[in-house]
């Protein structure tokens, strides 16, 4: 196929079949091997056998070929057999000097060159005649079916493609050297990306650097989002995901937009060809009916857009238009302009005028349908459109393809739904604000000195996790280790008050459901209440090493807050803050950002949880101490970056945050398993 696909695309380079067993193919003369071709060869397409994929590589390095494409499947993503196969043929390709893509691949192309080296059949469709338009989209899939699939649905949708390529297992030249090529592609204006997995976040992270440094937008739709989802995926190219609110969170940090559906990011792609963006996210919605204005602006609200009135001159010149217009935003043009062209484009036209909206959604119905009306309409819009060259103007229309094409040729986005219409304006608004925290240089991480603290591997019991806090810098509330019935009662009278009691063991993770942890207690019980709490923790837990209790003070009032970090093995260091306390895991209230980071994106972070209104003063409460919990979320980020290789999570939980000032309550430290 990719001989026959490249000789029908107008190929214009050599291409040498190579078949020991035929003098010709399709044509062409056929070599008996790579090396008998004695000239140049750019790239291998090898679909062979697994058994004779190996011996194809070694003959592509024998002919100092730099890149083999390897359609065979049958390895690593089937058994270990496979698998170790696979490991000897990127043995014998690096050996070589030759990069891999695949195995398991479905290929590449070039359509601006000709070069098709993909056996998909999507461009035997409409009578063989299922090329895309040559274009400014870019696709990198880590399925070959789903990339076709983005292939088509983009072809139908009128998107022009340049390049297209699908990883297979990913042996050698994987997803995030992919997005890095077409970062710095010229002929690449957008990247369209599915993504099964990744195995190395830094790198992928670069990738995404690379294309958001070229202004160059990544859409991306990724699988393995559950659990089923995971097996899925791995059972498909044999790559493990990562937990999800982990790649979510870096893919934020680092500029790419997620679509959540295969028709969303076909419509995020067409939205990002024009290269407009919004300035700010505010929308104006102008509809010929007030019941789809009414779901606009539900659906705008929702997506984080702001809808601000028109100002009184701009509904005063609509209402001299129709007097009973619905003219404040969304904006009903009424029954006339179904039927007055001239009419509706003035309602848009003063919209843009007087309201200022750095993007306007238009719903027109079937308008598109109506034959004697269409080109009015068409021409009125377009004069608009040249207008306001900046602005982003979006049509929700039905029509047939041959007009919204038309309408597209005019510059508009077109859609035939109204709700997709406005997550497109959405979309592209969140695409200008990565870029801006992209581009912004945060210059406020915190410095940590270097680390004085216990042994990583060693800090397994909550007061050796305190010792880890306290030399990170992290306030913790005071507490005193108790061996004896007899200690904790003289540690309670210290403090004074009710206090505390906690269990120590590296075996007792999880102190509560075991019945180590009392709280309230009175200095004069505090021995009894001791001995109590070591023989019913020991009793539930015959094998675990009690050190102790730890005895501290009652800390009242306050906001009970949870700060995590996590080492994944693929995508590095992350942290994570929420509300904590017994609600942590009933609510899974949580933001991730990747590690480390400063304290003003800590803030951010902090503003963005659903119970942000608990910490912000709610119901005329004091709020809480937002610079000291930015400030602990910021030292750990940096802690946990740093020891990356040493640890594998750490959870504070409950962080009290007070009016002025916060503390940790307790700990936990769990190191990466040797």
């Amino acid at each position: 196929m990719p001989v026959h696909y490249s000789k029908l695309r107008g190929y214009k380079g050599e291409i040498y079949p190579v078949n020991p067993g035929a003098a010709q193919v399709q044509g062409l003369r056929a070599w008996p091997s790579i090396s008998a071709i004695g000239k140049p060869v750019d790239c291998a397409v090898i679909a062979v056998p697994a058994a004779q994929a190996v011996a194809a590589v070694e003959d592509a390095a024998r002919g100092r070929v730099p890149l083999a494409v390897v359609f065979t499947a049958g390895f690593a993503e089937v058994s270990e057999p496979g698998r170790l196969l696979q490991e000897e043929m990127l043995r014998v390709a690096r050996a070589g000097g030759v990069r891999l893509l695949g195995p398991n691949s479905m290929g590449a192309f070039d359509l601006a060159s000709g070069f098709i080296a993909t056996f998909s059949s999507a461009f035997e469709h409409r009578g063989g005649a299922g090329w895309p338009a040559l274009g400014a989209v870019s696709v990198a899939s880590q399925s070959g079916a789903v990339g076709v699939d983005i292939l088509v649905r983009l072809r139908e949708r009128g998107v022009g493609l340049a390049k297209w390529v699908a990883t297979g297992n990913q042996c050698d030249l994987d997803l995030a050297d992919c997005i890095e090529f077409l970062a710095v592609d010229d002929q690449t204006r957008v990247l369209v990306v599915y993504a099964e997995g990744c195995r190395d976040g830094a790198r992928f992270a670069r990738a995404l650097d690379a294309a958001a440094a070229a202004n160059k937008p990544v859409l991306m739709l990724k699988a393995g989002t559950t659990e089923a989802g995971a097996l899925a995926v791995a059972s498909h190219t044999a790559t493990l995901a990562a937990p999800d609110e982990l790649f979510a969170a870096l893919l934020e940090r680092h500029g790419a937009l997620r679509a959540h559906s295969l028709s969303e990011l076909s419509d995020l792609a067409a939205a990002c060809v024009p290269g407009i963006r919004p300035s700010a996210p505010r929308i104006g919605l102008v509809s010929i009916s007030g019941g789809v204005g009414a779901l606009m602006a539900d659906e705008a609200a929702a997506r984080g857009l702001e809808i601000p009135p028109m100002p009184e001159s701009g509904e005063r010149r609509m209402r001299e238009l129709v007097p009973f217009a619905a003219t404040r935003n969304p904006i009903d043009c009424a029954a006339p302009a179904m039927a007055d062209m001239a009419l509706l484009a003035r309602f848009v036209e003063i919209a843009l005028e007087e309201g200022g909206y750095p993007a306007l959604a238009c719903f027109l119905s079937h308008l598109g349908h109506v034959d004697r009306n269409f080109d009015e309409l068409r021409g009125r819009l377009a004069a608009i459109r040249r207008r306001f060259p900046e602005r982003v103007i979006v049509l929700a229309i039905l029509a047939p393809p041959e007009r919204c094409a038309l309408l597209e040729a005019d510059g508009f986005l077109v859609f035939d739904d109204p709700a997709r219409a406005v997550a497109a304006i959405a979309a592209l608004w969140q695409m200008a604000a990565a870029r801006a925290r992209v581009r912004s240089v945060t210059g406020d991480v915190p410095r940590l000195e270097a680390y004085r603290g216990p042994a990583i591997s060693g800090a397994t019991d909550e007061a050796a996790a305190r010792a880890v806090l306290e030399a990170i810098g992290i306030p913790v509330v005071p507490a005193q280790l108790a061996t004896s019935a007899a200690q904790a009662a003289r540690a309670a009278e210290r403090f004074g008050g009710a206090v505390a009691l906690k269990v120590v063991s590296p075996d007792v993770p999880h102190k509560t459901e075991s019945g180590g942890v009392l709280l309230g207690v009175a200095a004069a019980s505090a021995a009894q209440r001791y001995d109590d709490m070591i023989e019913r923790v020991g009793a539930a837990h015959p094998a675990a090493r009690l050190s102790g209790v730890l005895v501290s003070p009652m800390v009242e009032g306050g906001v009970e807050t949870f700060i995590g970090a996590k080492v994944d093995p693929a995508l590095g260091a992350f942290v994570a803050f929420g509300i904590g306390g017994v609600f942590i895991e009933a609510y899974r209230d949580l933001a991730w950002r990747p590690a480390p980071l400063g304290r003003g994106e800590a803030l951010a972070m902090i503003r963005s949880i659903r119970g942000f209104t608990l910490l912000d003063g709610a119901r005329g409460r004091e709020g809480a101490d937002l610079e000291a919990i930015a400030d602990a979320i910021a030292r750990l980020s940096v802690f946990v970056a740093r020891h990356a290789a040493e640890l594998e999570s750490i959870d504070i939980n409950p962080f009290v945050v007070l009016a002025r000032g916060a503390l940790a309550l307790d700990a936990l430290v769990v190191p990466r398993a040797r």
